[in-house]
């Protein structure tokens, strides 16, 4: 029985400081709704996204548990979806100006997203991050997750994107 040598690992890919501000201007100022969600750019890295998200009086979905809503976890879970694909899509794309490839997001959009609630949404804050599974040229698939200020997961979710 013959053992095949695993290909040494590709240097990773360091995205530029212009189009990570690029797409933090985007994801946090320009997209008015991430805003109004008061969502914060944490770590924009090809391989994984991360974000934040402060609990407020006005994201309460449940006022008896003080329990975030769960329109607020899923769009946090999209937006980051989106935002790793973009971030992938960024490295693969090197040979291009930072400015070229944020025009990407144009054509970016949600076609699937599967949301699952594990627990209730009760923190003082929450972390978010994301990951990219597959970049094709037309479709990418994306895998999130939802946690609360002490690490404990409170929601995964699975997105597909177009991209073309």
């Amino acid at each position: 029985m013959t053992f095949q040598k695993k290909a040494a690992p590709a240097t990773p890919v360091v995205l530029e400081p212009e189009y990570i501000r690029g797409l933090t201007e985007l994801f946090e100022e320009k997209i008015v709704f991430n805003r109004l969600l008061g969502l914060k750019i944490v770590s924009i890295k090809p391989e994984r996204v991360s974000a934040s998200l402060a609990m407020r009086d006005d994201l309460i979905g449940h006022a008896a548990y003080n329990r975030v809503h769960g329109g607020v976890i899923s769009a946090s879970l999209d937006t980051l979806g989106g935002l790793a694909v973009l971030a992938a899509q960024g490295a693969r794309h090197m040979d291009e100006a930072p400015a070229l490839r944020l025009q990407r997001f144009a054509k970016l959009g949600t076609i699937d997203l599967r949301i699952d609630y594990l627990r209730p949404g009760i923190s003082e804050h929450f972390e978010m991050h994301a990951e990219v599974l597959r970049v094709g040229s037309r479709v990418a698939n994306t895998r999130m997750a939802f946690h609360g200020a002490d690490g404990q997961l409170l929601a995964v979710g699975s997105g597909v994107y177009i991209v073309s």
